[in-house]
């Protein structure tokens, strides 16, 4: 039977959990060579270990332009192109108005804007004409969350980022789409709630303004 993204190239930066692990471990199973990213390589190695098939794991941060290419330099030296960019890799922490500090600020705007603009940019020579470019935003980008405004305003420029390069790249017919996901249970939210009972506590409670019931799970959004 034939897998789908046989002879495929795929990207996902901030592979090694949540929904780009999520992600990473779909495009894998239908048969894409599939690169991931990720700041720790003990993480790194774990996500290789778990999603198997043919898979590249590049150690970086991809608001480290030189870590970007080294990425690319990587997908360049085993297949010279790309079919598909999942430009993943982002963060946040909660802070209110009065709290918000520069660094704070810099820190999440260089992760999650700075890095998924250089992350699709510096995959342009690489990316084949029809190719998918794939970022991931969030529905705080549209609604108001208390203490997150930093993070939010991140993700509304992500979705901009998409409205614009459609039309940057629409002579190659390279599409450009944003996945919004809301509140999924993954690693990096446990650690923004804070862990342990107070997470499960939180989350809980916003399982309840959801119209399922609960929140939602990477394999979902993948």
């Amino acid at each position: 039977m034939t897998k789908r993204f046989n002879n495929k190239v795929v990207v996902v930066t901030g592979g090694t959990s949540g929904i780009g692990l999520a992600t990473a471990k779909a495009f894998a199973a239908e048969g894409a060579s599939v690169f991931i990213t990720g700041r720790r390589q003990e993480a790194l190695d774990a996500a290789l270990k778990s999603i198997g098939g043919r898979v590249t794991g590049v150690r970086g941060d991809m608001a480290n332009l030189a870590d970007i290419d080294r990425l690319y330099d990587a997908v360049q030296q085993q297949h010279g192109q790309i079919d598909v960019v999942f430009a993943n890799a982002g963060g946040g922490e909660m802070a209110p108005l009065g709290a918000i500090t520069e660094e704070h600020y810099q820190s999440i705007f260089d992760t999650n804007v700075k890095g998924v603009l250089f992350t699709v940019q510096k995959a342009l020579p690489l990316l084949k004409d029809g190719a998918s470019v794939i970022l991931t935003g969030s529905t705080t980008s549209i609604s108001g969350t208390p203490a997150f405004s930093v993070y939010s305003a991140t993700k509304a420029a992500v979705r901009n980022f998409a409205r614009n390069w459609i039309l940057d790249l629409k002579d190659r017919h390279i599409r450009v789409n944003t996945v919004s996901p809301g509140v999924t249970d993954t690693a990096g939210l446990d650690e923004l709630f804070g862990g342990g009972e107070q997470a499960q506590s939180t989350k809980d409670y916003l399982a309840g303004l959801i119209p399922l019931g609960r929140v939602g799970q990477p394999e979902e959004i993948a």
